[in-house]
């Protein structure tokens, strides 16, 4: 794992300083690419001259946060893409680096060949049959690119007015641009981002440039109570996804020993302090 993972942030220091950067960020990203040039340059060049396809062996979302949060967290720094939204949309479209198209492509976004790619290419079928889907030697080549195709997009470019630490934000606004035709696709990715703590690795590089950044857990922020009742239908999971909630912490916040619930019991959604 610790090899995998250093193997990750060599290739980061040269990699996500290839692409534009947006607005203010562009004077950090030159400072990054200035500080690696020449490091860059010879590792590019090796890298560029490998024909080998790389894909990691990745047996759970733990192992997957663990494995890439570095790379999320230095694509944020370089082109002000929250962490948490790139390791949520990774876990969510690549099934935790376990998916078939991701085993087969090193894509790790779900992103298709677009007019003008000249890159590789795979075919898989996804809302249509036989969809072209980008294909990459390397996992972190999946991850420049998906850094690159949000702030290369005219659609995008709302979302680098967001604060970086908005995550629900950039979540809704994905959606709203068309990243993705799933209608549920902002509660899945706050429910990941959520339940493993994603948010943190957004402080982390927000504390670097001294900005001030609360370090209580989002789901605890509110000062008003929030009660939903059951309805026919409804699960914990249900009711967890749809306000942005793991299952366990809506155990916690309710007291529950199972996950039984029934039709008119009252649970706790929004924690008051």
């Amino acid at each position: 794992m610790m090899r995998k993972i250093i193997y990750l942030l060599i290739a980061a220091s040269f990699l996500v300083g290839c692409g534009a950067k947006k607005r203010a960020l562009r004077k950090k990203a030159e400072e990054t690419r200035k500080n690696t040039e020449v490091i860059a340059e010879e590792r590019e060049e090796k890298e560029a001259e490998k024909d080998e396809f790389i894909v990691f062996t990745i047996n759970s979302t733990e192992e997957y946060i663990e494995t890439f949060k570095e790379v999320a967290k230095q694509n944020m720094r370089v082109y002000g893409i929250p962490a948490s939204i790139t390791l949520a949309q990774g876990i969510l479209e690549s099934g935790s680096g376990r998916g078939e198209l991701t085993r087969k492509t090193n894509n790790h976004f779900g992103i298709k060949c677009h007019k003008g790619w000249e890159g590789d290419r795979d075919y898989y079928d996804d809302d249509e049959k036989g969809e072209c889907f980008r294909k990459y030697n390397h996992p972190m080549f999946s991850y420049r690119d998906h850094s690159l195709f949000l702030t290369t997009r005219s659609r995008y470019d709302f979302l680098f007015d967001l604060r970086q630490n908005d995550y629900k934000g950039w979540a809704r606004g994905l959606k709203k641009a068309g990243y993705a035709t799933d209608r549920k696709y902002p509660v899945k990715l706050i429910s990941l981002i959520d339940r493993y703590k994603l948010y943190q690795y957004d402080r982390e590089v927000l504390k670097e440039t001294g900005e001030p950044v609360a370090d209580t857990d989002p789901v605890e922020e509110s000062h008003e109570e929030r009660m939903y009742t059951v309805v026919k239908g409804d699960t914990l999971y249900s009711i967890s996804r749809r306000y942005g909630l793991s299952v366990e912490r809506l155990m916690r916040l309710n007291k529950l020993n199972n996950t039984n619930i029934s039709i008119g019991q009252k649970l706790i959604v929004k924690p008051s302090r």
